[in-house]
């Protein structure tokens, strides 16, 4: 019997998907089996519709491994909400004799497909391929998750126009990166751009960080840039900043929306005009005279061609997602772990208290961060000493007993 496979994209966007496609396409059709391509991940099915439904050949994806995007398109359309809307699935797929499922998007995506093939009551095996700019997916041996290189590939290219934009026209610019929990791509980003400072919500306490933390950072590295000649610079904020804060404190300064997930939509919200506003209040107090522009980047870099390192990746993934396949296995995620191909159960990444994926964050006390540390414009103890705080009171309009009051728990050794 002929096998044949349906391929699908559910949530956002990564660099590198189009990569998976084609390796998938091309290596189910070197084994003799049919391959369909099902636009708008789930939404489509969920209606019992298959009309978009089309046979992908080797022409269809020739040279699309290169390209941004996906040429199914994507769609956060959850069918497991619903039993209807899960029949509808069930219903679709075995009217077109699909007899394996691969899937590519996130934690949602990955649970659908298992529940769709149990609902397929055997029938079917379905192997779901990982992706996120975020980075947060914990893989074994620490790998990345496709599309995160070219993200802050890009990101980091963003980022060093605006340094010179930054330095060229004195003032500041306040970045905030996506990535909802954890600080991968913001560090990321910041490092790799020469930016002045990175606050991610690792660096803090467990608990709700407050805005005033944040903007305590900020307005520090602003004194102690100012005291050393320089009156410009770039603040790259974490998304996952904005999930540790207290939504009602947000709420203050901006109107949030949900999604259908009931998640706040934090990509939307721009931490770094929050940060600004209470800055610029704090700065009219003293008189001081800082100029700001903020920005959000994220949107930008879900579609960006993947560089070479996603290609690679992206179409390795893919051929192993088929030989998971034809191996007679299933309901698993495929990784690489030091170049081999090796399928995951998804309940192996979850976390037991919270029945959810865990997060893979930045180490705050490993070597990638302490070095960031050590590269941005943070104070240390011998600022607030001798002739240094004097500078620094001086920057920042208050005395020097004052400054050292002020700024004396944010100086680390």
């Amino acid at each position: 019997m002929t096998r044949t496979l349906a391929m699908l994209v559910g949530g956002g966007p990564a660099p590198g998907l189009n990569g998976v496609i084609n390796a998938v396409t091309l290596s189910a059709r070197a084994r003799g089996w049919k391959v369909l391509g099902v636009p708008k991940g789930f939404s489509q099915l969920m209606k019992g519709d298959v009309g978009g439904v089309r046979e992908l050949t080797e022409k269809d994806v020739a040279g699309i491994e290169t390209k941004g995007g996906s040429i199914l398109f994507t769609s956060r359309a959850n069918p497991t909400k619903k039993s209807e809307d899960m029949q509808a699935v069930v219903a679709a797929l075995r009217s077109l004799g699909v007899t394996d499922l691969v899937t590519l998007g996130g934690d949602d995506t990955a649970t659908s497909a298992t529940k769709v093939a149990a609902a397929a009551g055997g029938g079917m095996r379905a192997v779901h391929v990982p992706k996120t700019i975020d980075n947060d997916l914990p893989l074994p041996g620490n790998a990345p998750t496709f599309g995160f290189e070219t993200a802050k590939h890009w990101g980091s290219e963003l980022c060093k126009n605006l340094r010179v934009d930054a330095q060229t026209t004195s003032r500041w610019y306040l970045i905030t990166a996506m990535g909802r929990s954890a600080g991968h791509l913001a560090l990321s980003m910041a490092v790799g751009s020469g930016s002045q400072l990175c606050v991610i919500p690792e660096e803090f306490p467990a608990g709700k960080i407050r805005l005033a933390e944040i903007a305590d950072l900020v307005e520090a590295a602003i004194a102690k840039r100012k005291a050393e000649g320089s009156d410009w610079g770039v603040v790259v904020l974490a998304e996952g900043l904005l999930d540790r804060m207290d939504p009602q404190e947000l709420a203050s300064f901006v109107t949030l929306e949900y999604d259908e997930h009931n998640n706040p939509r934090l990509s939307e919200i721009d931490l770094g005009r929050v940060v600004r506003d209470v800055l610029l209040s704090r700065f009219k107090e003293r008189k001081l005279d800082v100029g700001f522009i903020t920005k959000i980047i994220g949107y930008e870099l879900r579609c960006a061609d993947p560089v070479a390192f996603d290609v690679q990746y992206t179409r390795t993934l893919g051929v192993g997602a088929v030989e998971f396949l034809a191996n007679g296995q299933g309901n698993g995620l495929i990784s690489l772990q030091d170049g081999k191909l090796v399928p995951i159960q998804f309940e192996d990444l979850r976390d037991p208290a919270t029945g959810k994926v865990r997060i893979r964050r930045v180490d705050p006390h490993g070597g990638v961060w302490r070095s960031a540390l050590a590269l941005q414009a943070r104070l240390r103890p011998e600022d607030l000493e001798g002739e240094r705080l004097t500078r620094l009171a001086k920057a920042a309009k208050l005395e020097p007993q004052q400054a050292k009051e002020r700024y004396g728990a944010l100086a680390k050794a």
